[in-house]
């Protein structure tokens, strides 16, 4: 019987760009599995929860991930660099389509407060309804704050990775993250406590 399992498993992500480099396609698979599920959702998450949008972006990143794989350093990590350059396709997509709308965050604020909903104190949080709220919440936000909540929360990197990503200090990085937590703590009230 064959193993299923790829002798590539085994690799670092950095080992994998660096035989890719020499034309190794099942690197590239490799890669491709890891990431290819967040990215996705990144994406979806980062361009207004489009499918199909996040789908073209997921095939776009892979394509540059062969085209610029000579350029990665490897004694960086590559998580970092992909989602750096993530990020970059998401904000030359906002230039794109001119997203640079100002959001009027009281007014959401005013709006969940004058809610006349029972506040959820003893029950345990369904967190299913928390997560969808809170990602309909963060669609409200500009881009610089959903970016690094999602990048922390739901992709875990650390503070200072966030900030090689977004290429901003980890000073700035903590300040949109607490910001962000701050507002979506106020706008979901009804949830005692927030596990963010």
């Amino acid at each position: 019987m064959f193993s299923l399992k790829s002798k590539y498993q085994d690799y670092t992500d950095e080992q994998l760009v660096q035989l890719m480099v020499s034309g190794n396609s099942a690197a590239f698979n490799q890669l491709y599995q890891r990431y290819s599920q967040r990215l996705l959702y990144y994406f979806y998450r980062m361009l207004g929860n489009s499918n199909e949008k996040a789908q073209d972006f997921l095939q776009d990143i892979f394509i540059k991930l062969i085209d610029k794989a000579m350029t990665f350093d490897p004694s960086q990590k590559f998580t970092t660099w992909i989602f750096c350059i993530a990020h970059n396709m998401c904000k030359n997509e906002y230039r794109r389509m001119d997203i640079r709308k100002d959001v009027a965050i009281e007014s959401y604020t005013d709006q969940l407060l004058d809610d006349e909903e029972p506040c959820i104190e003893e029950q345990a949080v369904d967190m299913e309804q928390f997560t969808k709220n809170v990602f309909e919440e963060l669609e409200s936000f500009d881009e610089m704050h959903k970016t690094a909540f999602l990048l922390r929360y739901r992709e875990g990197f650390s503070v200072k990775d966030i900030g090689q990503i977004l290429e901003i200090s980890e000073g700035t990085v903590k300040s949109r993250l607490f910001y962000t937590r701050k507002r979506l703590a106020e706008r979901l009230v009804k949830y005692k406590q927030a596990p963010f």
